[in-house]
């Protein structure tokens, strides 16, 4: 038993599976999967829509090279 600062406690050993969790060795538990939206079902056939999240305007828009731009 290791030495404790307080008396009638024990320490326990170290645990090496939770520091190979810690350092993203060992796969946490299946998370939930992030729904997709495809962009063509934002934009239709427009270039630009504005988004309203709480209560500010964003827009979104394709560039001529077909990439997307999320901009205040």
């Amino acid at each position: 038993m290791a030495y404790s600062p307080l008396p009638g406690l024990r320490t326990l050993a170290p645990m090496p599976e939770l520091n190979a969790r810690a350092a993203g060795l060992v796969s946490s538990p299946a998370k939930a999967a992030t729904p997709v939206v495809q962009a063509s079902t934002l934009l239709g056939s427009r270039q630009s829509v504005e988004i309203e999240y709480k209560g500010q305007r964003y827009r979104l828009q394709t560039t001529k090279a077909g990439k997307l731009i999320l901009t205040k």
